[in-house]
């Protein structure tokens, strides 16, 4: 196990025992690699589910809602990952009809029960090239070290009644307190996404250019 994997496996211990949140297994082993060594990966839909968008969307989101409003958020390379209570994957097909987002090329996937995500490095902590990390940490500061925190509360349905799996005011993931809305967050992905999609920046413009061209 090299010195990368080691931290990450450190890191999936301390997400664990501070947050109670679960590790799901190795994936399979890539041709030359032993069986189970790897990045460690955090299982989704236990204690939270994963909204993923490109990371310009999330960047776009996060510089217009403000920081509880969003949840923890990772990123990883050209991805961003959004946490939000579990069982919000389920709903969000019903939620992007609801809001009039249903059939659009969004780029967004949910990651509920059964998925996975890499572990990301420890809040404040060294990194490697290419590791996924906080841009906004799972842990609210209190001006001291990192165990003395609280669990940031994790985006939940909290929208008005007749919106799908409307469940009255939404209550915060393990904290007993209000959860940011998830309606609110989730609208102002789509609308990022499709942003993106329809004005790519330079570098992701430049790619479909080059691809276009192999197909023409």
């Amino acid at each position: 196990m090299s010195a990368t994997e080691q931290d990450a496996a450190d890191a999936a211990a301390w997400y664990g025992a501070r947050l109670g949140w679960p590790t799901a297994p190795y994936p399979a082993s890539a041709p030359g690699q032993e069986p189970g060594t790897g990045r460690p990966r955090l299982a989704t839909g236990v204690r939270f589910d994963v909204l993923e968008v490109p990371a310009a969307a999330g960047d776009e989101v996060l510089g217009r809602l403000p920081g509880p409003a969003a949840g923890p958020v990772v990123r990883h390379g050209a991805r961003m990952r959004l946490l939000v209570a579990p069982g919000c994957a389920e709903e969000l097909p019903g939620l992007l009809d609801w809001l009039e987002w249903g059939g659009v090329a969004l780029d967004l996937v949910a990651l509920g029960r059964g998925g996975s995500m890499p572990v990301p490095a420890l809040p404040g902590a060294a990194r490697g090239p290419g590791e996924p990390f906080w841009v906004r940490p799972p842990l609210a500061r209190r001006g001291g070290e990192r165990d003395g925190d609280r669990p940031v509360p994790l985006p939940a349905l909290a929208g008005p009644p007749g919106c799908p799996g409307h469940p009255g005011p939404a209550r915060a993931c393990g904290t007993g307190g209000r959860a940011p809305d998830l309606v609110r967050l989730v609208a102002a992905l789509a609308t990022a996404c499709h942003r993106v999609r329809l004005f790519p920046p330079p570098g992701r413009r430049a790619a479909r250019n080059r691809q276009a061209w192999a197909f023409s």
